[in-house]
């Protein structure tokens, strides 16, 4: 009886739900409507989540929270620079260099009928079949490490990408970076008041809500933030690696295996667009196809055994708070059940 009671739909109680979710619409609609200007916010946010610890590692050294910031950002865009100015030109070779060896397996005769002898020719045909499709042809005649940028970022960040360069001319684009920037350095510094959000929440829903966001965030910065460094660190070990052995376009394969790796083992795909480039490699230079496949193989198991025995149970083992011994079983186990 009670069981029915509690199910009955009153005047009243329909007038609520219908009210609740007009609210929830409105509120869905607005935020949309809004997106161009709440973006650049978000974005601020989010880079303010990340960064605030260094910050707070920075302030054990200078005290003062304003010229903790301001070092923080000035090393991290120091950085950034850096990183672009050694990377970005030899990305942008490897692209080229695709590019050149794309195009003379479609129009070198001497090239096409090496791979025909030395690739079985189930592989050939497909190989030959796809290179010489339109769509092919015209990506690799505008192969382009900036147009790559664009496309990614047009793809990820639609709405930013559109604030940046839209309609607007790139003088408004650098004021929607600068608006991100002003935006950022304002949360930075007022980051603890920031964290007084909580204040907000009705009395009757603060101790759910606020619990279910300090264990998020409790998860967020234990693992994500652990598993982020353990794939950086693997993106540039396979970076390294595939450089080496001369991989085409081994530098942005090696930093895309390590995006991958912020889902652990999920890295295993790369080993198909590794298998290829290594048998273009082979085809182009004359090398031994099992050699070269040997070596992008070393590649991938040298860099998992140092995943394995050393960046998951040093640094997910503190952030967990599990003792490496334990990590390295625990990888052993999910490794054979996978």
């Amino acid at each position: 009886m009670n069981l029915t009671e509690q199910k009955t739909y009153t005047f009243d109680r329909v007038v609520r739900i219908l009210i609740t979710a007009g609210i929830l619409a409105g509120l869905i609609w607005i935020t949309g409507y809004l997106s161009d200007v709440l973006i650049p916010f978000a974005v601020a946010l989010l880079l303010a989540y990340l960064t605030n610890p260094l910050i707070v590692l920075v302030q054990k050294k200078v005290p003062h929270r304003a010229a903790a910031v301001f070092i923080s950002l000035f090393a991290i865009i120091v950085a950034t620079l850096l990183f672009g100015w050694l990377l970005i030109p030899m990305i942008a070779a490897e692209i080229a260099d695709m590019g050149r060896m794309v195009t003379d397996m479609i129009n070198n005769a001497d090239l096409a009928e090496k791979a025909s002898k030395r690739l079985p020719p189930d592989l050939w045909q497909a190989i030959k079949e796809n290179a010489a499709r339109p769509e092919v042809k015209n990506f690799v005649k505008d192969l382009n490490i900036w147009k790559i940028l664009q496309t990614v970022a047009q793809k990820v960040l639609p709405g930013l990408w559109g604030l940046i360069t839209g309609t607007a001319s790139f003088i408004f684009g650098l004021v929607g970076l600068a608006v991100i920037g002003l935006y950022l350095i304002f949360l930075l510094l007022d980051y603890e008041t920031v964290q007084g959000w909580k204040d907000l929440i009705p009395p009757a829903y603060r101790e759910s809500v606020v619990g279910f966001v300090n264990d998020f965030e409790s998860a967020m910065s234990s693992y994500f933030r652990g598993q982020a460094a353990v794939a950086f660190i693997c993106g540039l070990l396979f970076a390294l690696g595939f450089f080496l052995i001369g991989l085409p376009l081994g530098i942005l394969l090696g930093l895309f295996i390590g995006v991958l790796n912020m889902i652990p083992y999920l890295q295993i795909i790369g080993v198909i667009p590794a298998g290829l480039f290594a048998i273009l490699h082979a085809l182009e230079t004359g090398a031994n196809i099992w050699i070269v496949l040997g070596l992008a193989g070393l590649v991938f198991v040298v860099v998992q055994i140092i995943q394995d025995v050393i960046l998951v149970p040093k640094i997910m083992g503190k952030v967990t708070g599990l003792n490496p011994a334990m990590m390295m079983l625990s990888l052993s186990i999910w490794g054979k059940l996978l």
